[in-house]
């Protein structure tokens, strides 16, 4: 699925935001077009065009623009002064996001979005502070990512504050490595925004301190996720626990779930997650990779262990034919649906509509067991 497009700029000496239209009676900001484009248009913040004509007034204009059909009525973009016109938010979807930023303060083996070391904190503010007001009312859910969002310091809590006034039916989810809630005042000053319908989520990835730093390649993270973990507790923020499966996780999973129930007991749910083969995994293969139909028995021991004593327990990026049919009930569709895919042999699977798929990067590597179920299949109770 495409999340932008390119075409030519025409005065554009800034980005531009706003909700796009295909009605030239409607109150949003961009207009779309194919063809000729008359002066009555000049009230839109800007236009695009995929037609080449562009002899207009001074108006912001990105024509001979390659595609639009994957915009539609209410989606939120910002045309670049470059041409290029990025989805900021989409009006159709669940899965939308907003990334704070793309540093980081950990640099994990696994990492699907690699970090850059260069300041984007102004830049990125400026961009959400003005799309976090045209966001649809009715937004059901939205999704903080990074990079490691808190890093933006006191601007991480004015956008937080912003969604809370402009968003307050939306429930709000922020992946965060926790590190920085080790200090005091940080996780105080989120405490005290009393942000119900937010959830951080945030990875553990050993119950041992020297493995969970060696996978998030950051010595001392495993102090300061789990001094965070305990000073966000005290001011009542809810928690999630993340758990990436892989080579490196996967021989302590039990006593990982073990050290969630007797330390983190008050965490509102954990997730395990299937591994997706995008940014650092392709290049750490040896490090990570490990059969999803092997590690089948520890997974649902780990799983079975905190759901048995009462906590949340979920299974995300998993294939039902990868994954033993005891802890079906425990899988969810987690996969973006931008980034959501099904292979060939899926086609003909009786389960596809209950089965969460495959990334897009799936591609590169996959598991050996991924097979179709005949019809005749009957899935266990409670699928």
């Amino acid at each position: 699925m495409l999340l932008k497009t390119k075409g030519i700029p025409s005065a554009i000496n800034a980005p531009i935001i706003g909700r796009v239209t295909f009605d030239p009676e409607s109150n949003a900001e961009i207009f779309i077009i194919t063809d000729h484009i008359p002066r009555y248009l000049e009230r839109f913040k800007a236009i695009i065009s995929t037609g080449t004509q562009h002899s207009l007034f001074d108006k912001p204009l990105v024509y001979a623009v390659t595609t639009t059909a994957h915009l539609s009525e209410g989606d939120i973009v910002v045309v670049n002064t470059d041409g290029v016109i990025n989805t900021l938010y989409r009006k159709n979807s669940n899965h939308n996001f907003l990334l704070f930023t793309e540093r980081c303060n950990s640099n994990c083996l696994m990492c699907s979005q690699p970090p850059k070391n260069r300041d984007d904190t102004s830049y990125l503010f400026d961009l959400h502070s003005q799309t976090i007001p045209l966001i649809s009312k009715d937004c059901l859910e939205l999704g903080i990512t990074g990079g490691e969002p808190t890093l933006l310091g006191e601007l991480f809590f004015r956008l937080l504050e912003q969604i809370q006034v402009e968003l307050p039916e939306t429930e709000v989810h922020c992946l965060t490595n926790g590190r920085s809630f080790a200090w005091p005042n940080f996780s105080k000053k989120l405490g005290s925004m009393a942000y119900s319908r937010l959830m951080l989520g945030i990875p553990l990835y050993s119950d041992y301190y020297a493995q969970h730093d060696y996978i998030v390649q950051a010595k001392g993270a495993f102090n300061q996720t789990v001094q965070g973990l305990y000073n966000l507790a005290k001011h009542n923020v809810r928690l999630e626990i993340r758990v990436v499966l892989h080579k490196q996780t996967i021989p302590r999973l039990g006593k990982l779930s073990q050290f969630i129930y007797k330390n983190l007991p008050f965490v509102e749910q954990v997730v395990f997650m299937g591994l997706e083969h995008q940014g650092y995994t392709p290049h750490n293969m040896e490090k990570l990779w490990v059969d999803p139909n092997e590690y089948g028995p520890a997974l649902v021991d780990a799983m079975m262990y905190l759901s048995d004593f009462g906590i949340n327990t979920s299974l995300y990026n998993a294939q039902l034919c990868t994954t033993p049919q005891t802890i079906w009930p425990f899988t969810r569709k987690s996969i973006s649906d931008w980034k959501n895919i099904f292979h060939e042999e899926c086609s003909i699977c009786s389960m596809k509509q209950a089965c969460g798929g495959f990334f897009a990067s799936s591609t590169l590597k996959r598991s050996s067991a991924i097979k179709a179920f005949p019809a005749e299949f009957r899935p266990p109770i409670g699928c």
